[in-house]
């Protein structure tokens, strides 16, 4: 009943939705109700708020569905499995995150001492929940990391060369 492209628009941009409509709510409450209840509605105003901020962000990140091969995150490590190439990389071995926009489709480069690269397209299943993953990393620029994405996903579109770019990399400790 509901067209596909509808759909998929509602399921990527469904946080932000959920937040919208709990911010509205939430003011609503806030501004026309008596007693106690102005409250609970700023609460669920903020609420709303914040959720449709990351929401935001999430919808920006996902870059739809349908390529090649799974992502899988279990207890601490991002698999891949594509039917060219595949592996697992453990967050806490991982040393440098880059986005790699010269491929076709645009890849994440988990990079991990001693091992070959894992690459992961952007459009893969599953790939939405490595937002998460990435946004836990420790002093990562979320807003860099949707913005390099959505600039990827444009210029790929646009037909338009790109390089390598690196959203994160371990700091390393220096001994004197």
């Amino acid at each position: 009943m509901i067209r596909p492209e509808v759909k998929a628009g509602l399921r990527r941009w469904r946080e932000a939705l959920i937040g919208a409509g709990l911010l509205v709510w939430g003011l609503w409450w806030a501004l026309t109700a008596h007693g106690y209840i102005p409250w609970i509605g700023w609460v669920i105003a903020l609420i709303g708020l914040a959720l449709a901020v990351t929401g935001v962000q999430r919808g920006r990140f996902r870059t739809g569905a349908g390529g090649l091969g799974v992502v899988q995150v279990t207890e601490g490590q991002v698999g891949y499995f594509g039917p060219f190439t595949g592996g697992v990389v453990a967050l806490s071995d991982l040393s440098k995150l880059v986005l790699d926009a010269g491929q076709t489709p645009p890849c994440w480069r988990l990079r991990q001492p001693g091992q070959p690269d894992l690459l992961i397209p952007l459009n893969a299943e599953g790939s939405e929940a490595l937002f998460d993953i990435f946004a836990a990393l420790p002093d990562i620029r979320t807003a860099r990391l949707v913005a390099q994405v959505s600039r990827a996903t444009s210029g790929a579109q646009a037909g338009q060369p790109a390089q390598p770019v690196v959203i994160w990399e371990r700091a390393r400790l220096r001994l004197h």
